[in-house]
C-alpha cells in the first residue's frame, strides 16, 4: 500500500480547473489532476505523469517536503566554486566541445544546458540567448545544488537518483515555486558504470519546441564517450557497429582492452549490441566476448584499418581497433598496454545505457595469449620479414630502435 501523502491544498487556475468529465484535454490538466489525487488523496496518479515524476514525489514526501516550501539555494563562494571545478575537471574536459556545440544549438531558443556533478552541483552554465525569466538567473549558476534532496523533483536530480533520462515539465516539479520551468536530463558515466555528471536542458516559462529528451541524451552519449577514452588512455580501445557509417558516432560501440587481454568496460551501446554475445562470467576475455584473438586486434590496431567480423553472438560487426596512447594520442603502432588492473563488476538494470565494467580475470597463467606475447611475436615476425634490419624494423612498426634492441636483449635471455 501507498503511504498517503499530507494534505496539502492547491487548487488549480481557471486555465487548468479539471473538466467535470473522464477526459483531459492538456498535460495541465492531467498534471493538476495527479497533484490533486496525490497530495490531496493519497492516490497513486498512474498514467497521468510519468513514473520517475511519481517516484520522486514519494520519496520527497518521505523525506517530509511539502510542496508549498519556499527553496533557496546556499551562497556560493569562490571556494565552493573552485572545489566544485577541480573535482570534475576530467568530466569538464571531455564535455567542452560538445557543450560549445549545443550552445550554439540552442541559440534560436530559450533554453540553457547545465552540467552538474554526480552530487547535483552545477559546474557548467551555457548563456541563455532569449529571455531568462525570473528563476533562471537564481537557480542556474555555477555551484547551485540541483539535487533532488534540495530542489525536489527536477530533471537534473531525478536523472542522477535514477540513472534515467527525464523530462519534468511545468507542475511536474515536486516545489509549486519550481512549476515555470521545463526540463530535460541525461546521466553521465563512467568507466566503472558510476554517475560522473548529468546533462540538463532547461527552459523557463516556454515549453519545448523540440525533442529535449532525444537531445540531452545525444549529447550525454557524446560527452560519456569522451569521458570513457579519456579515462582509458593505458588500454587499447574496440569500436564496433553492425554498420561501418555508425563508427566514430554517439552510436558505436566501446570496449577497452588490458593489457592481459581481458575487456575492462563496453559502453552502453556497445553492451545492447553484445547482449547475446557475452561469455566468460564476469571477466571475459576479448575472444570470448568478440570472437576475435589477441593477435589478430593487435595486427587490426596496427594497420589502423576497418574489419568486418561476426560476433559470438552471430551479429556481423565492423571492428576498428585503436592502441593505448603514447605522447598523447593514439598512434596506429603504439605498442605498450597497460597491466590488467581490478575493476568493481556492475549490473546494468533493464533499460539503462550504462558503461559495463568487468572485473576480476579468473584465467589461470598462460591460459590464453596475452597482448605482451601478441607484441613480441610482431616484433619478431617483421624483423625476420626485414632480413633482421633493426632501423627498417623499427620505422615499419613506427616505434624506436631502443625497443626492438630490448626485444633482441629479451631473446637472447630466453635462449639462454
Amino acid at each position: 500500500m501507498t503511504a498517503r501523502a499530507p494534505a496539502v491544498r492547491q487548487r488549480p487556475s481557471p486555465e487548468t480547473r479539471l473538466p467535470a468529465g473522464p477526459f483531459f484535454a492538456t498535460a495541465e490538466q492531467r498534471v493538476a489532476l495527479a497533484r490533486e489525487r496525490f497530495f490531496e488523496e493519497g492516490v497513486r496518479p498512474s498514467g497521468l505523469v510519468p513514473e520517475l515524476v511519481i517516484q520522486s514525489w514519494t520519496r520527497c514526501v518521505g523525506a517530509r517536503r511539502r510542496p508549498n516550501e519556499h527553496v533557496t539555494f546556499s551562497p556560493i563562494t569562490k571556494s565552493r566554486v573552485a572545489g566544485a571545478l577541480a573535482r570534475n575537471r576530467q568530466l569538464l574536459d571531455a564535455a567542452k566541445d560538445d557543450l560549445s556545440q549545443l550552445d550554439a544549438a540552442l541559440a534560436g531558443t530559450a533554453c540553457k544546458a547545465l552540467l552538474t556533478s554526480n552530487d547535483g552541483v552545477i559546474v557548467h552554465a551555457t548563456p541563455t540567448a532569449i529571455g531568462e525569466g525570473r528563476l533562471m538567473p537564481i537557480m542556474a549558476r555555477v555551484g547551485n545544488d540541483l539535487a533532488e534532496s534540495n530542489v525536489g523533483t527536477g530533471a537534473p536530480g531525478v536523472s542522477a537518483r535514477t540513472g534515467e533520462v527525464c523530462v519534468v515539465s511545468g507542475a511536474e516539479h515536486f516545489f509549486s515555486g519550481f512549476n515555470v520551468m521545463y526540463c530535460a536530463a541525461a546521466p553521465i558515466r563512467d568507466t566503472r558504470g558510476e554517475i560522473a555528471g548529468v546533462l540538463d536542458l532547461s527552459s523557463e516559462e516556454e515549453q519545448f519546441r523540440f525533442d529535449a529528451a532525444a537531445m540531452v541524451r545525444l549529447y550525454a552519449t557524446t560527452i560519456e564517450n569522451r569521458l570513457l577514452r579519456a579515462q582509458s588512455r593505458e588500454h587499447l580501445l574496440l569500436r564496433f557497429q553492425s554498420s561501418p557509417g555508425l563508427l566514430h558516432t554517439p552510436l558505436e560501440g566501446l570496449a577497452a582492452i588490458d593489457g592481459s587481454g581481458r575487456v575492462c568496460w563496453v559502453n552502453g551501446a556497445g553492451t545492447r549490441l553484445l547482449a547475446g554475445a557475452r561469455a566468460g562470467g564476469p571477466s571475459p576475455t576479448v575472444e570470448q566476448t568478440f570472437g576475435i584473438d589477441l593477435e589478430s586486434l593487435l595486427s587490426l590496431a596496427h594497420g589502423a584499418r576497418v574489419q568486418s567480423h561476426r560476433v559470438p553472438g552471430g551479429l556481423g560487426m565492423w571492428l576498428e581497433a585503436q592502441p593505448p596512447e603514447k605522447d598523447g594520442h593514439r598512434g596506429a603502432t603504439a605498442l605498450a598496454f597497460a597491466s590488467p588492473v581490478a575493476t568493481p563488476a556492475f549490473s546494468e538494470p533493464d533499460g539503462a545505457t550504462a558503461t559495463t565494467p568487468v572485473g576480476g580475470d579468473t584465467r589461470s597463467e598462460g591460459e590464453a595469449l596475452t597482448l605482451v606475447d601478441s607484441h613480441r611475436r610482431m616484433i619478431d615476425s617483421t624483423l625476420l620479414e626485414c632480413g633482421g634490419n633493426v632501423s627498417r624494423a623499427a620505422r615499419q612498426l613506427g616505434v624506436s630502435r631502443g625497443l626492438i634492441y630490448r626485444r633482441l636483449r629479451e631473446r637472447r635471455t630466453e635462449d639462454a
